[in-house]
């Protein structure tokens, strides 16, 4: 690195940015005055040193983009989860939808019809069934796993109850569909309807095997493909579907959305067991508790002892449980570097996520689009 030309590098970057964007130019000063081991972990990464004010603008940045857009998204959504007949409907609806969350599946949809410069309104349509299809599979997912918190929030199925929670989550798969078809294009509805029964197959895969040890991370990365990368990827693709973009422009679209929703499942997994159940509403040591074998429990289990072993298998697959199991998990799991290999793992498909983004147009958008990969991954730090 060319230390004598950090002004060069700065002024680059403010020139990029903006002045305003003070969080950014702060990132790339310190990314000159960083000590020689932090330098070390950047470069292994392949990503600029940014710290979390820095990672949030880039999210805030891609949002600022699509503001009017998502605006329009917002309206339709409030409008399209109103019942006439079933005041429950909205009143449980907007207790998940307005609590906060990013809408970064929705987003991307606008995104990939933004960088193709589309005048139309279907993206709206469509970013808001995406949203819809996001929101019904939390309703459902919560009833399964018997949770009582997201986004540090109690769930619905604890504030109502379970059978208002999945019949709402099935109003919502069909407003989702509706929307689809009012953009005329059954290449969309194709797309969205399939990614609609690869996320149930990923969610039931999960059920069926999540206390079993045996499958490892090949079934791991089937059900995480299923469950959370799939609607990433097709979010992004019908943006650029309805948007005329080519079949090659396309394929790079569902590539960025695969590695990315990858890289945030994988950064889920890792927050679990990270101490920062901030980040996700929830408490650490959640999918301990309800036996899941993810990324890092399985890469501790792989390198485990025979002790160990038997430690993991009494209490992922016969999910017997003591008070003090989560604490030895833990010390398992950092004796194996499960958190570490699962961050590295993470930023690889960051990197490959940023690498499908190369063979699109290079717009404002795009460059906000890898920004938000390097977002993804810093919530895992």
């Amino acid at each position: 690195m060319d230390v004598q030309n950090e002004a060069v590098y700065i002024l680059s970057a403010k020139q990029r940015l903006g002045e305003t964007k003070h969080c950014w130019i702060i990132g790339f000063e310190k990314l000159f005055h960083a000590t020689a081991t932090l330098l070390g972990a950047v470069l292994g990464a392949k990503t600029l040193t940014q710290d979390r004010c820095d990672l949030s603008d880039a999210f805030t940045r891609l949002s600022e983009l699509v503001a009017p857009e998502m605006e329009a998204v917002n309206q339709a959504i409030r409008q399209r989860m109103q019942s006439e007949h079933a005041p429950r409907i909205p009143e449980l609806s907007a207790h998940l939808i307005e609590a906060g969350g990013k809408r970064l599946r929705p987003i991307l949809t606008l995104a990939a019809a933004n960088m193709f410069g589309y005048q139309g309104d279907h993206q709206i349509r469509l970013a808001a069934a995406v949203e819809f299809i996001h929101t019904a599979t939390l309703l459902h997912d919560d009833v399964v796993d018997e949770s009582a918190k997201r986004r540090g929030r109690p769930t619905a199925n604890i504030l109502w109850d379970n059978q208002s929670s999945v019949l709402v989550g099935d109003y919502l798969f069909s407003r989702s569909f509706q929307l689809m078809v009012e953009t005329g294009s059954l290449r969309v509805l194709d797309i969205l309807a399939n990614a609609s029964a690869v996320i149930a197959e990923g969610e039931v895969l999960q059920l069926s095997s999540q206390n079993d040890l045996s499958g490892g991370e090949d079934r791991y990365f089937q059900v995480i493909r299923g469950k959370t990368a799939e609607l990433f990827s097709a979010a992004a693709e019908v943006g650029g579907v309805i948007a005329g973009a080519t079949d090659a422009e396309v394929k790079a679209l569902r590539a960025y959305g695969d590695a990315l929703g990858i890289a945030f499942q994988l950064v889920d997994d890792v927050l679990d067991y990270g101490g920062a159940s901030a980040a996700m509403g929830k408490d650490v040591g959640d999918d301990f508790r309800e036996g899941k074998a993810t990324l890092p429990v399985l890469i501790a289990y792989a390198k485990a002892d025979e002790a160990g072993r038997v430690f993991w298998e009494r209490v992922i697959e016969d999910h017997e449980q003591e008070d003090a199991d989560l604490e030895e998990a833990l010390s398992l799991i950092d004796a194996a570097d499960g958190l570490e290999e699962t961050k590295a793992r993470a930023r690889q498909y960051g990197q490959d996520a940023k690498d499908a983004l190369a063979v699109l147009p290079q717009t404002p958008v795009t460059h906000a689009l890898g920004d938000v990969v390097d977002f993804v991954i810093s919530r895992a730090y």
